[in-house]
């Protein structure tokens, strides 16, 4: 799958870059991002920022889509948004922003722009988004970015604090009227 630039509004969501460690080091640093992103446990120093900068920076198999959530300006790291599982016309969704991000709608409108893309672009008729009962911040994300709640799954994901949550179930299929942000 080749790599694309995608705007949206005062974001820039680009392909990761190796210069994104030490920012990503520092994100994935945060209690929020740890509890609901949970990275498998090793602390989190330069070497394990840059693995995972250089894993996601990888679409060859084309069954992921990563790209940073910046500032068109300047390149600030705002956050990041993923497409997982992408097969036969479905997948998943996901994402995270910095502190000095949150509460600007910049996840909202990055999974908006992303998801658009994966149904003009991609062909994909399904994306489904996932978060614990107990993020209301995220649920929120789902909301306006226009993916339908569907449901609860039960004790369905371990995230950072290694215990097992409740998740919401939301999607949008590409027959849904599209989202404007």
């Amino acid at each position: 799958m080749e790599h694309v630039q995608l705007t949206a509004a005062d974001l820039l969501l680009r392909p990761w870059r190796d210069e994104d460690a030490p920012a990503v080091r520092d994100a994935l640093r945060d209690p929020a991002i740890a509890q609901w992103n949970p990275q498998g446990g090793d602390p989190i120093d330069d070497e394990v920022a840059l693995l995972w900068v250089r894993r996601r920076a990888d679409w060859s198999t084309g069954g992921h889509v990563s790209m940073a959530v910046t500032a068109p300006t300047d390149g600030e790291l705002l956050g990041s948004v993923s497409l997982h599982r992408i097969h036969d016309g479905d997948a998943s969704i996901g994402y995270w922003t910095v502190p000095a991000a949150r509460g600007r709608q910049v996840a909202v409108r990055a999974v908006v722009r992303l998801t658009d893309w994966a149904f003009t672009d991609l062909r994909l008729h399904r994306v489904e988004l996932c978060h614990a009962v107990a993020n209301p911040a995220s649920c929120r994300v789902a909301d306006r970015a226009g993916y339908a709640a569907e449901g609860t799954l039960r004790e369905s994901y371990r995230y950072g604090d290694g215990r097992r949550y409740d998740e919401h179930l939301h999607a949008r299929l590409a027959t849904d009227p599209q989202i404007t942000r």
